[in-house]
């Protein structure tokens, strides 16, 4: 059976060396675009130079992905909200921007900074995809930093990020004009027991209050969006109203968690929305404790927000 020795050198049963080291740029370009990217930065980059030289051009790098490897490790997510682990996620970014030469066009990646974000709006004008989930280092500074330096911007997803405020919404509703999806979701700040001990509790008070203030950047900057996702956002009938007003052809809209309207307030806002495909609407269970008791214990008194399905809302 073959083997690899310390050089990267495939040997066979009779002791000849077959020579991976020795694989032209090309092949090994096509071999590392076919991995994974925890594959490339934990095996590859370490097998030779040769490798290491390949596994930095800009060829492998239009795509950086960590939501994978997030999602696969929960157990470590306490971990993540440290100051050490968002200076590893701003070092991976920073040198994947560097290798990537102006090509990178997707970044998917949670606990980065205004550091890392800032050089990505130097150095990424074809920038498609930006995905920075929980980021709590991440500002309006870099935000419309971004919103200028990459104008090709589809998709953005800026849940958790309770540091980047309707600021934002407003610049990039002028600049990037391209984006048709936008996920601004929050924590569940009705019922936090899910992430206390994981999220610092400063950060959850943190949670941004101004709703409809953001609902009016998007409603009236960003009539081009067709997905909207807005989680636990404290906006109320108003701003909901604004969003349908400005966005006309909304295809997809979750406001799941979303206490401040109604499903009367949903269905007056979406009713002329002609496009719209699927709505999510504020509907959770209201857990039986002394908070909840305390705070819905007259649910009766309001018809209008509370169906009798299970005490949904």
């Amino acid at each position: 059976m073959a083997a690899i020795n310390h050089r990267g050198e495939e040997t066979g049963d009779s002791g000849h060396y077959s020579g991976w080291a020795d694989l032209t740029h090309e092949c090994l370009l096509n071999i590392l675009n076919r991995l994974t990217l925890e594959d490339r930065w934990l095996s590859t980059m370490l097998v030779c130079k040769s490798w290491l030289h390949a596994s930095k051009d800009s060829s492998v790098h239009s795509v950086f992905d960590l939501e994978s490897s997030f999602k696969s490790r929960p157990s470590e997510s306490s971990r993540w909200w440290t100051p050490e682990f968002e200076r590893k996620v701003d070092n991976m970014l920073r040198s994947v921007v560097d290798w990537s030469d102006g090509d990178l066009a997707e970044i998917r990646v949670r606990h980065c900074s205004d550091l890392s974000l800032s050089l990505v709006a130097q150095r990424c004008p074809n920038l498609e995809v930006l995905s920075i989930k929980s980021c709590p280092n991440v500002t309006d500074d870099s935000m419309i930093k971004l919103a200028s330096g990459c104008p090709k911007l589809k998709e953005l997803d800026i849940s958790y990020c309770y540091e980047i405020s309707h600021e934002s919404l407003l610049v990039l509703g002028r600049k990037s004009t391209n984006i048709t999806v936008l996920k601004r979701n929050l924590m569940n700040w009705l019922d936090p027991s899910e992430h206390i001990g994981i999220v610092p509790t400063s950060y959850l008070n943190a949670c941004p209050q101004d709703g409809d203030s953001e609902a009016a950047a998007i409603g009236n900057f960003m009539p081009q969006i067709l997905h909207l996702e807005l989680r636990f956002s404290k906006l109320s009938a108003r701003g909901l109203a604004l969003i349908s007003q400005g966005c006309k052809d909304l295809e997809y809209l979750d406001l799941s968690g979303c206490m401040n309207v109604t499903s009367r307030d949903i269905a007056n806002a979406t009713s002329s929305l002609t496009s719209l495909k699927n709505v999510k609407k504020p509907n959770f269970y209201i857990p039986r404790s002394g908070f909840h008791a305390e705070r819905y214990g007259h649910w009766r008194l309001y018809d209008d927000r509370f169906q009798t399905d299970a005490f949904r809302i």
